[in-house]
């Protein structure tokens, strides 16, 4: 990975919000919380993660997928891999 600064700033801080949304989840469950607020919280969770993954996966694929000498059905033949990889 090879984010500027700034970037690699941005990208910690997102990940530490996520954990304390897990975290804040886990305490609901914990407190026997209503499912409404344990789902809202797992949801808000979830958004983060599909967030920071595409983020993530948007870099890869600008800045780490080899280009040369492909051509258009084998860019997008890597492209298609990468997306099944991550999406799993």
């Amino acid at each position: 990975m090879s984010h500027l600064t700034s970037e690699k700033l941005d990208l910690i801080s997102r990940t530490k919000k996520l954990i304390g949304q897990l975290e804040s989840a886990l305490h609901a469950i914990e407190d026997d919380a209503h499912c409404a607020d344990i789902l809202q919280r797992l949801a808000a969770a979830r958004g983060s993660l599909n967030a920071l993954m595409a983020e993530l996966m948007e870099d890869h694929i600008l800045n780490h997928m080899p280009r040369k000498n492909k051509s258009s059905a084998e860019a997008a033949q890597d492209l298609i891999e990468i997306v099944r990889t991550y999406l799993k």
